[in-house]
């Protein structure tokens, strides 16, 4: 494809909104183009690499014996209604809702297990049915309240999803089991390193369930990683095993001491040099909504240790939990905010413990009253120990579960997320089959999602440097960048041409610059847009010889133009792609 005959337009400047820099060098390089926040044009170079993807994604599917098909966008109500996630999905404002024209709320899909299981109702009826896995890709919807970082969290986006029924738990593990390989054969060919971590099912329900981050500095995404286990898992779902505080010299009855304006860890720190930080309990206090009520919860943890909100909401099975705010703090412990304790909350609060708190002796608490706090607390003697559970977030240092290793902090970007459902879906939605005996039972189901246009921005935040993109092979929107430094030039022209058609033939893609501009200007251009071949015919061209040099990890070398298709093809060989 010659550049000078398509839509091929690049930017010196950066974005404004740009975060990260996949989103700035994909609008540099005329790949997207935002429309409003959150929701893109998808670019004819941005379109092949969304295509690659893809069909790196059919084909694995389609080898593991699933079968495509295509579910509408637009969905009724009554279906997540049945399934019980309607409510769930309106609290959280990620769901697109509206009446239609007859006054019957639909909804934009964000996902589509109420849709498939609909759809296989009454045509899945026998045990010899099973087991099934379909699968679709298709645009998909969500009300980020704050998209950013381009593809990343967009409004809009390309997925597959995948759905898996089975007749009982075995089942549902062994074609859970071949889905997490068909993600590991993805990622690879799509040229990615990539970590599968064990992971929170969120608002999609289930059990068992896991994420496939792609490495990457800039990832939004904490991961708990343990190199010498093997241990990994999202921040959200980690758990770690943290080491017992100090024990206090001796039993000392508990009391109040005044703590003006100490309304931090750090604060109290300072009042009290002597006292460990891990024997200042920290009471952080919560909304937590359901369908129908609201309610305070407080929880507490040591002082060196964060609350995981998301555990929190998984035990409560609320709706959403948010931070409280001021006055609802006032109206629990009857203090400012800073100063919450265990001890005199208000008898409708709800009160929790973060299992870092477990035998901790002699500690410091706040006192629900404005400056101050009480000194050596005992669980047991000054309050019962509340519902204790791990409600905790992990930490770069803390062991593992089995003591065998030391968990570190790393990031990387979600590109697929895999769960086992169980029946979640099909006894809500009365989705059943005859087993042997006859009897009906409900589908033992399974879930699994790849962002596609997720995973191209991934490729760019994995692979790029100053200059611009470097795109894995697999997933390239060409090849081959065949260079032509003089426009015009007879020799250059013919010797272009030539290649073109040769690798064509090959089956080789080659975006061909023949623009009449400056040499300069072309490397720039091929440096950011990324295309990890590059061939230049110049001052040689009459005599045959060309300039061959990858994106990125090699030299220039000066070659026999009938030694490029050999280098090229190898080049392919290696990177999967032949």
């Amino acid at each position: 494809m010659r550049i000078s005959k398509m839509l091929f337009v690049t930017k010196k400047e950066e974005p404004a909104d740009a975060e990260v820099r996949s989103h700035a060098l994909m609008v540099r390089a005329g790949f997207i183009q935002q429309i409003a926040a959150g929701i893109y044009v998808y670019g004819p170079l941005m379109w092949r690499v969304l295509r690659k993807v893809e069909e790196i994604v059919r084909e694995e599917h389609d080898k593991a014996g699933c079968q495509e098909m295509l579910m509408p966008a637009l969905q009724p109500r009554e279906l997540w209604e049945e399934s019980g996630r309607w409510e769930r999905y309106v609290s959280e404002k990620i769901l697109y809702h509206f009446e239609d024209g007859r006054g019957r709320e639909v909804c934009l899909g964000p996902t589509h297990e109420e849709v498939i299981t609909n759809f296989v109702k009454g045509k899945l009826n026998s045990y010899k049915q099973l087991p099934q896995t379909l699968y679709q890709i298709q645009t998909k919807f969500r009300d980020e309240m704050r998209p950013r970082f381009g593809l990343m969290r967009g409004r809009e986006f390309v997925m597959k999803d995948a759905y898996s029924f089975d007749a009982d738990a075995e089942g549902m593990a062994a074609s859970y089991a071949k889905m997490r390989q068909v993600y590991r054969n993805i990622f690879s060919r799509c040229g990615l390193r990539f970590t599968p971590v064990e992971a929170d099912a969120g608002a999609i329900g289930g059990s068992g369930s896991e994420e496939f981050m792609v490495d990457a500095e800039t990832g939004e995404d904490a991961i708990a990683v343990c190199h010498a286990t093997g241990y990994a898992a999202n921040t959200e779902k980690a758990v770690s095993r943290i080491a017992a505080p100090p024990e206090p010299a001796a039993e000392v009855a508990m009391h109040k001491e005044p703590t003006p304006g100490a309304k931090s860890c750090d604060d109290l720190v300072a009042l009290f040099p002597d006292l460990p930080v891990e024997r200042m309990l920290k009471t952080i206090l919560y909304r937590a909504t359901w369908a129908d009520r609201e309610q305070t919860v407080a929880v507490m943890c040591r002082g060196d240790r964060e609350i995981n909100t998301i555990k929190v909401l998984n035990h409560l099975d609320a709706l959403a939990v948010d931070l409280a705010d001021e006055k609802l703090v006032k109206q629990a412990t009857g203090a400012n905010v800073g100063f919450a304790g265990p001890i005199g909350l208000s008898d409708d609060v709800l009160l929790l413990a973060d299992s870092s708190v477990e035998g901790v002796k002699g500690f410091l608490c706040g006192g629900n009253e404005t400056d101050t706090h009480y000194l050596d607390v005992w669980f047991g003697r000054d309050l019962e120990q509340p519902l204790t559970k791990d409600f905790g977030m992990v930490q770069a240092g803390d062991q593992t579960v089995d003591g065998e290793g030391t968990i570190e902090i790393t990031r990387g970007i979600e590109v697929g997320h895999i769960f086992q459902l169980g029946t979640k879906y099909s006894e809500s939605m009365d989705c059943r089959f005859s087993d042997e005996n006859g009897k009906l039972q409900p589908f033992q189901m399974g879930c699994f999602g790849i962002g596609i246009s997720r995973t191209a921005a991934s490729a760019v935040e994995q692979g790029h440097d100053e200059g611009g993109m470097i795109w894995p092979l697999p997933i390239a929107p060409y090849h081959v960048m065949l260079i032509q430094m003089r426009a015009g030039d007879e020799a250059q022209e013919a010797l272009g041409q030539e290649l073109h058609d040769q690798l064509t033939a090959a089956g080789i893609e080659v975006l061909w610059d023949d623009r009449k501009m400056g040499a300069g200007g072309k490397f720039k251009d091929a440096d950011l847009v990324g295309i990890p071949l590059r061939v230049v015919v110049g001052r040689d061209a009459a005599d045959r010889k060309v300039e061959w040099k990858p994106r990125t990890g090699g030299e220039t070398e000066v070659i026999a133009a009938d030694d490029v298709l050999g280098r090229i093809q190898a080049a392919l060989e290696e990177a999967g792609c032949a």
